[in-house]
């Protein structure tokens, strides 16, 4: 579970150590680097919800296995990658391999809870958030040792002993029997009473499970709107207006399918859990323009290699593990939230203060402050999901919860392109802090004026099998 959803986080991180370096050695810009940020999220973005639709459906091990190999290949083609356009690609092909790994481990934590009668999963999930976050102080360091030792390059190779080493721990330990609601495997029979879907040879009924016209409108939607958000002007209105159709063809869809990819009813009248997927996209937007466009910065506007760009991130994580482990189980997210908020506009405040002749120990401090809402809201946004959401869609339900937090990711990495244009100047940077204390300002009012915060540990009891 762990080593399978850390395979997107330490391809997100790692890279921001190795824009630079990339585009010195292929002749791009920061704005066209960016696209190697904005293609792994538009895939993920896209393929978290779908994938976690079929894990739903047919339980983790498979969906996980194939999803992990793709890794394994875009490790490949990015080593390999003669230009920027094929680099792009791999990112692609990495962000669905990614996909399944947190949908994944969030359908078997709902099983497990299921088949022992014991719903406590604030350990688990504890865990699962620190994995997460020790991968992120990995990254930008090992993404600066390895660029130092054998070039970009190595940071895609990377991948390759990662996804073989996934792939041979989900054959050997992933459950061969498919979660609750969830297609039996091969050779299996179903049963009604445990409310398993039909087999997969029964097309008629695995077509109408899977809401394919769905799938694609919500694709059409989806990848419209975030290409019009990875590049903002006026001239891509077609782009939005696409969306908007989408949107609606989708809207209209969902409310007549007999079982919809979203069902947009239960989603609807579920507000605690529209609000935290709105928490979480405006959140990404601040931490990954800080993640990237911070990093950029200390490389080109202050001057330091990627080796120490990625020395500079680490007091970050290594707050944000602690304040995990501290505060992991802790049922109540209301407390989490509000501090990781205040923590996220304190952090802008301070960037707006540096230049490039301030002292290091400053790029320190705003990364000690940054490690609050790092730990905080990471932790508290995946706690709310999983006893927000129906616990017969929580795979989706968490595939969801990703793609508004790529949605965010888009926004940031759209921001920061346009903030620095040719060169990760200081101006630049402040521009890109006074968006970011914007987006930290929305994300404290919306924790500060959500009510039904304080009833997560009710919901919690409610979700618990023995009752």
């Amino acid at each position: 579970m762990m080593l399978g959803s850390v395979l997107n986080p330490i391809n997100s991180t790692i890279i921001a150590v190795t824009l630079i370096p990339i585009g010195d050695a292929l002749g791009a810009s920061p704005a066209q680097t960016a696209w190697l940020v904005s293609a792994l999220y538009l895939a993920t973005a896209l393929g978290q919800p779908v994938v976690g639709r079929l894990i739903d459906i047919f339980g983790p091990r498979r969906l996980f296995l194939v999803s992990t190999s793709l890794v394994g290949i875009a490790g490949v083609i990015g080593t390999l990658a003669p230009n920027l356009g094929v680099l792009i690609a791999s990112r692609v092909l990495l962000g669905f391999g990614t996909c399944a790994g947190y949908p994944a481990a969030m359908a078997l934590l709902r099983s497990e809870a299921l088949r022992t009668g014991q719903d406590s999963p604030g350990g688990v999930l504890t865990a699962l958030a620190v994995a997460n976050q020790t991968i992120a102080v990995i990254g930008p360091l090992l993404g600066g040792l390895l660029v130092g030792l054998g070039g970009w390059r190595t940071t895609f190779a990377l991948n390759v002993p990662l996804a073989a080493a996934a792939v041979l721990l989900g054959l050997l330990r992933l459950p061969k029997e498919a979660g609750p609601g969830a297609s039996p495997e091969p050779g299996t029979e179903s049963s009604p009473a445990t409310g398993a879907t039909p087999s997969p040879g029964r097309a008629g009924d695995l077509a109408a499970r899977l809401d394919l016209p769905g799938m694609a409108l919500f694709a059409a939607m989806l990848v419209s709107l975030l290409l019009f958000l990875m590049n903002l002007h006026l001239r891509d209105w077609y782009l939005l207006a696409i969306a908007a159709a989408a949107s609606a063809a989708f809207g209209a869809r969902e409310l007549r399918a007999p079982t919809p990819f979203i069902d947009l009813r239960v989603l609807g009248g579920n507000t605690p859990l529209l609000i935290t997927y709105g928490r979480a996209l405006v959140a990404y937007v601040v931490s990954y323009s800080f993640l990237y466009g911070f990093t950029q910065w200390t490389e080109e506007g202050f001057g330091l290699s990627p080796f120490h760009a990625g020395l500079a991130q680490i007091p970050m994580f290594l707050v944000a593990i602690g304040v995990s482990i501290v505060s992991g189980r802790r049922e109540g997210v209301r407390g989490k939230l509000l501090v990781g908020g205040l923590g996220q506009v304190v952090a802008c405040l301070v960037m707006l203060t540096l230049t490039g002749a301030s002292p290091v120990w400053t790029l320190i401090l705003v990364a000690l402050i940054f490690g609050l809402p790092q730990g905080l809201n990471n932790l508290a946004l995946q706690n709310s999901v999983y006893f927000q959401a129906d616990p017969e869609r929580t795979a989706s339900s968490a595939g969801l919860l990703r793609t508004f937090a790529y949605v965010g990711s888009m926004v940031a990495s759209s921001t920061t392109a346009a903030s620095f244009g040719q060169r990760a100047d200081t101006g630049g940077m402040h521009h890109l802090a006074w968006i970011m204390l914007g987006a930290a300002v929305l994300y404290l009012l919306l924790t500060v004026s959500d009510r039904a915060l304080g009833r997560t540990s009710d919901s919690a009891a409610a979700h618990s099998p023995k009752e």
